[in-house]
């Protein structure tokens, strides 16, 4: 994949949208990029909560409660961005290649 993102904004109603070098121009929810974060404590928690019996609830910092917003992003290098949420996290580095992949339609 060569596309690399040209044009970044927030939208009102929170949402990331990403004008890419082919034309493309595609949204991001902050709470679907958030779960879909490509760093390796957001992959193994994913994997044990799927483990989890259905009855046992998640006990939530009160930083998750909040609404999610980004509130930042860092290129790194030529390839990837650096995603900062307002819960805190920020580990995960998103390629161009997998951002256009998470990406639907605006």
């Amino acid at each position: 994949m060569s596309a690399f993102p040209q044009q970044l904004k927030l939208l009102d109603d929170g949402r990331l949208w990403i004008e890419w070098s082919d034309g493309a121009q595609l949204v991001y929810p902050v709470r679907m990029l958030r779960d879909q974060s490509p760093d390796a404590l957001t992959m193994e928690k994913a994997r044990l909560e799927a483990e989890k019996p259905a009855n046992v609830l998640p006990i939530l910092r009160p930083e998750e409660l909040a609404p999610l917003r980004i509130t930042g992003m860092n290129p790194i290098g030529r390839y990837a961005y650096q995603i900062k949420f307002s819960d805190g996290h920020d580990s995960g580095i998103y390629t161009y290649e997998y951002l256009y992949a998470l990406g639907t339609p605006a």
